[in-house]
């Protein structure tokens, strides 16, 4: 039967103390994963620290399958940067260029207009029905730095469904087989 049948012997050996401390260890990884992910919330300010592209529509800047890091500050959202953006009705984050500012006079209030760079127009056919610029609280954050292709992996499992399946079976049998 070979590996498969090796590792289905290994857990049939396995006693419920070992699989204890398996379960134990893995339950760690996982807290440790969510404490890092809130502490880079907290860091950043930013409620999402880190986006994947999925469209082509920033290139040649970003490309898809890019992992970009945001950043969320005080300071007022300047036409020319990069920002992340939810638009209600949208659960799919959305990264941009700011292509025009726009300040409320009565209330300092700085509302924005977005386009892709690959993009012919702006962002207002994107929006919200009837709403023609984006407010602060849209925006999840400014891009800082990037990492290029590093997201195709969350784009396969995301397109693919079976292969996250895959991954996670394996890596959960390979964390109850372990002996260590």
């Amino acid at each position: 039967m070979g590996w498969i049948g090796e590792q289905i012997d290994s857990v049939k050996s396995l006693n419920f103390r070992q699989v204890l401390t398996q379960a134990i260890s893995l339950g760690m990884i996982v807290t440790s994963a969510l404490i890092i992910w809130k502490g880079l919330m907290c860091i950043t300010g930013s409620e999402s620290p880190v986006v994947v592209v999925l469209s082509g529509s920033m290139e040649p800047g970003f490309k898809r399958g890019d992992i970009l890091f945001l950043h969320m500050s005080k300071d007022p959202i300047r036409a020319g940067e990069i920002v992340v953006f939810n638009v209600d009705g949208r659960e799919i984050p959305i990264v941009h260029r700011v292509i025009k500012v726009h300040e409320q006079q009565d209330t300092g209030e700085v509302d924005v207009l977005t386009k892709g760079d690959n993009n012919f127009g702006d962002d207002r056919l994107l929006y919200a029905h009837g709403q023609l610029w984006l407010q602060r609280h849209h925006i999840m954050g400014r891009a800082v730095g990037f990492l290029p292709y590093v997201g195709w992996v969350t784009i396969i499992m995301t397109e693919k469904p079976i292969i996250k399946y895959i991954l996670i079976g394996a890596l959960g049998l390979l964390v109850i087989t372990s002996k260590e």
